[in-house]
């Protein structure tokens, strides 16, 4: 068994992933309007390093939660006429049917923060009687100052922190510098639940920790998720579980790096550049969209352009090509090395840019073997990235084979004009048809 070792953004180290049964917790979408691609770059991430434990051995639990209880679907809600818990529900179908169109499965848990709400107050009321949180005019607010390593994680001085609450709430807080657990119900808030302190909601940082907390424990594996969210959604959900249990969350805080379509320019909603991953996956099929991903190694950003998008489409047909051409088995001994390298490199903190040289050498080289061998060996590489989908040859349609029968009979009668007619209705229909060894093969046109 390999050791696994990831990058974690609290110590600044590579640290090992220990244990046969890893949790793995990645915080998911906010519901309030369809997810855009870059949202899909954790949902990716993740899964990939799930598939990658399991051929490893392990037995990993993912967790990716969904936040159905948050301000931005109050407001959108309001703006569109609509009560919140529909709108939330609608976006949590439209993820999930999103999200499915890749192709990689489910994680093993999504919890909604509104199936969470007594875990969540019961953390709430925990930081309260310990002296870390007060309620206030309804709302109950965590003070920061009663964690002397608030920080550690973002790695910023607490005087410079906006937790980026605004004006809200402003009057009622101890220190600017404090943020909402709990949030009381307002005029024109159409959904609350019951509480000590009264009714209301729980605030967005609050809810992670209780629902990783309920179904990982503490001091699970790894807790990920964008970069955007170490401050100061994960500094914040690192300070609740330390207060309030006297332990830590999570052993590795691993974080993705962001979309950006410009140099620098990150892909947001709040900026208004987003392409949808529903409306991405109509242009692209979705192992192109993977194997863009997987191009990046997961820390650094990666720029999303029409062009990265059609060299991942050229990448997957390459894959795709050499995935027909090889015939069953493991690797000849001349793959073993490349193969070695694959999964050691997606060791070494989760080198997907790495994986893939390797991949692209063993690729190499299994296309110069007189007799190719080793598609189950390529099979198990490109099942952990996903992409076991290209392994399967679909079967031409017997109106493609008659045609690809006449070309083959045009061609023995040496009748190129025919032979090249029936070779254009071929790919008129969607097929390519290949003269090799064993004669003509039909595969897809690309």
């Amino acid at each position: 068994m390999r050791e696994i070792r990831l990058h974690d953004t609290l110590s600044g180290d590579l640290r090992p992933l220990d244990g046969e049964e890893p949790g793995l917790y990645v915080c998911g979408p906010t519901v309030y309007s369809r997810v855009h691609v870059g949202n899909a770059r954790p949902f990716v991430v993740f899964s990939q390093l799930k598939r990658f434990l399991e051929r490893e051995g392990r037995f990993p639990t993912l967790v990716s939660n969904i936040t159905d209880i948050n301000d931005k679907i109050y407001d959108a809600a309001r703006a569109a006429g609509r009560p919140s818990d529909e709108l939330a529900r609608e976006m949590t179908e439209h993820y999930i049917a999103d999200t499915d169109r890749l192709g990689l499965g489910r994680p093993d848990h999504e919890p909604r923060a509104s199936q969470y709400v007594a875990q969540i107050v019961e953390l709430i009321q925990a930081l309260i009687d310990g002296g870390h949180a007060y309620a206030a005019g309804g709302d109950v607010y965590f003070r920061v100052r009663s964690l002397p390593e608030y920080g550690a994680l973002s790695g910023r001085d607490v005087e410079q922190m906006d937790q980026g609450e605004g004006v809200e709430g402003a009057d009622r807080k101890e220190d600017p510098l404090d943020f909402a657990l709990w949030k009381g119900a307002k005029s024109g808030e159409d959904t609350s639940w019951d509480a000590p302190w009264g009714a209301g909601r729980p605030g967005w940082h609050v809810e992670c920790s209780a629902m990783a907390e309920a179904l990982l424990g503490l001091e699970f594996d790894v807790h990920g998720g964008g970069i955007d969210l170490v401050f100061p959604h994960h500094e914040n959900e690192v300070a609740q579980t330390v207060a309030a249990r006297g332990r830590q969350l999570a052993r590795i805080w691993m974080h993705n790096g962001m979309l950006q379509v410009g140099e620098g320019e990150k892909m947001a909603k709040s900026v208004g550049n987003i392409r949808g991953l529903a409306e991405v996956l109509d242009d692209v099929d979705p192992e192109a969209l993977i194997l863009y991903f997987t191009t990046g190694h997961y820390r650094q950003p990666i720029l999303f352009t029409p062009e990265r998008l059609e060299q991942a489409r050229a990448g997957v047909q390459r894959i795709r090509d050499a995935a027909w051409r090889l015939g069953p088995g493991m690797s000849p001994s001349a793959l073993v090395p490349h193969r070695e390298a694959f999964y050691d490199a997606l060791a070494d903190d989760f080198n997907t840019p790495r994986a893939l040289a390797a991949l692209s050498e063993w690729i190499s080289e299994a296309n110069k073997l007189a007799r190719p061998a080793g598609a189950d060996d390529l099979y198990d590489m490109l099942f952990v990235l996903g992409l076991e989908e290209l392994t399967e040859r679909p079967q031409a349609p017997p109106g493609a084979v008659a045609l690809a029968d006449r070309r083959q009979a045009a061609r023995r009668a040496k009748d190129w004009a025919e032979a090249d007619r029936l070779r254009d209705e071929l790919r008129a229909q969607g097929w390519e048809v290949r003269d090799g060894p064993q004669g003509p093969e039909l595969f897809p046109a690309p």
